[in-house]
């Protein structure tokens, strides 16, 4: 067994990365924040799918997905939308950067527990693909509201992101998505008076 894991301090350091950054924010949106966000998405439409269309999925598993799904960015920094899908060599090479990231994140590990975080990082390409599908629809969602309270907060930058967000969101095509849509995202354009009264 090694003698020191810095897998939990490095872990640690989401706080430090921010997202967004080609785009003027009315307020900062770290890493870890998104983080967040994903982990209660995820496991809420987990849920719905659950309640209301007979699946029989992990929810803790998926919360346990989201919690890691863009860890590796702790690393490679969160690369704009525009930059990563500019053409397909970009792509590739942030793919190729993204998978070191994981490794290097990984390695930080003890040997005896490598082999956990690497199937929880790598969550799209396992058993955990059903899974992986409601944490990007839950990373989506979190986007898209990330856009919502910079709307509200009158910020026009993040119109377009907006637009193209929620086209995203309808391309996923998941019942479980639209139910989420209706339900629970008209409470993000509400005051907190007016979510809790």
């Amino acid at each position: 067994m090694q003698e020191n894991s810095n897998f939990l301090a490095i872990l640690s350091r989401m706080k430090y990365i921010d997202r967004w950054n080609l785009m003027r924010n009315t307020r900062r949106e770290s890493l870890a924040d998104h983080t967040l966000d994903v982990i209660f998405i995820a496991h809420v439409l987990v849920e719905i799918a659950n309640t209301y269309f007979d699946k029989n999925l992990d929810a803790g598993r998926a919360v346990l997905l989201a919690a890691f799904h863009d860890a590796p960015e702790i690393i490679t920094g969160d690369l704009p939308t525009p930059v990563k899908y500019f053409g397909p060599d970009i792509k590739e090479a942030y793919d190729h950067v993204e998978e070191a990231a994981k490794a290097k994140m990984i390695s930080q590990l003890p040997t005896e527990m490598q082999a956990t975080y690497t199937n929880i990082m790598n969550a799209d390409g396992t058993d955990d693909a059903e899974l992986a599908k409601y944490v990007k629809a839950a990373d989506k969602i979190s986007a898209l509201i990330k856009c919502i309270e910079e709307e509200q907060s009158g910020n026009k930058d993040f119109d377009q992101a907006k637009e193209a967000t929620l086209k995203k969101i309808e391309s996923l095509n998941m019942p479980e998505v639209q139910y989420f849509m209706e339900h629970f995202l008209p409470g993000y354009y509400m005051t907190l008076d007016e979510q809790t009264k």
